[in-house]
């Protein structure tokens, strides 16, 4: 059974920084894309990155330049570094894995999903 659990929300104070994990577990994630999204209240589930089984990346225009997505095969761990936050960047942070080695910018894409982490950014 495929689970994805993330970890590191919290309140973070604007300009500053903080770090997402997601941890897969019930098999190896390493020729999956992996992606993170984001949904604030009263909005739709918006892109924010995805990785490649090669590691290459892309990002959500809000979000490019200031956040960076990695991966460690491994340790089946995706990572998000936020920088530079800003309270529009508030929402509940989701890991999402899809059953191919490509990216894909829409939610109906990914096949598993994690339960979510708050992120809240204070000005």
């Amino acid at each position: 059974q495929v689970r994805l659990v993330e970890s590191g929300g919290g309140l973070v104070q604007a300009g500053g920084s903080r770090q997402l994990s997601c941890v897969g577990s019930g098999r190896t994630f390493s020729s999956w894309a992996m992606a993170w999204f984001r949904q604030a209240p009263g909005k739709e589930r918006d892109f924010v990155a995805g990785i490649t089984s090669r590691s290459s990346t892309n990002y959500g225009d809000s979000v490019k330049g200031r956040f960076t997505i990695s991966r460690d095969s491994a340790k089946n761990t995706v990572y998000l570094q936020m920088s530079s936050p800003t309270p529009e960047d508030t929402a509940v942070y989701y890991c999402a894995a899809r059953t191919y080695s490509e990216i894909t910018r829409s939610r109906t894409g990914w096949n598993f999903w994690g339960q979510g982490t708050q992120v809240t950014v204070s000005s």
